[in-house]
């Protein structure tokens, strides 16, 4: 759906948005970057990325690298893993296996 009708069908359209990214990233990176430094580290990461989004929105500059689209889901996908690494389930849980084509 990317173009939705109601705002819950729009905020759902980003979660999953940011879910997948979440399962690329992760798929990537693994959790060693986030057991290292836990909630804090965490809380760097996004205020790093803040502090990028607020740079980039008072300049009006555009980015070369990652849009500020890239930015706004990091920062959500951030606060995510943060909430679940308070619940413990970021360090107990793992994703599914990739599903293999048939």
């Amino acid at each position: 759906m990317k173009n939705p009708k109601y705002l819950e069908e729009a905020f759902q359209e980003i979660c999953e948005e940011m879910k997948e990214i979440f399962i690329k990233k992760h798929r990537d990176y693994g959790k060693g970057n986030i057991m290292d430094t836990g909630e804090l580290g965490i809380a760097f990461r996004e205020s790093d990325k803040l502090n990028r989004l607020k740079n980039l929105l008072a300049n009006n500059k555009c980015p070369d690298n990652e849009s500020i689209d890239d930015s706004w889901m990091d920062i959500g996908v951030y606060a995510v893993i943060a909430l679940m690494f308070r619940k413990k389930w970021f360090q107990r849980l793992s994703l599914k296996e990739k599903s293999q084509p048939k």
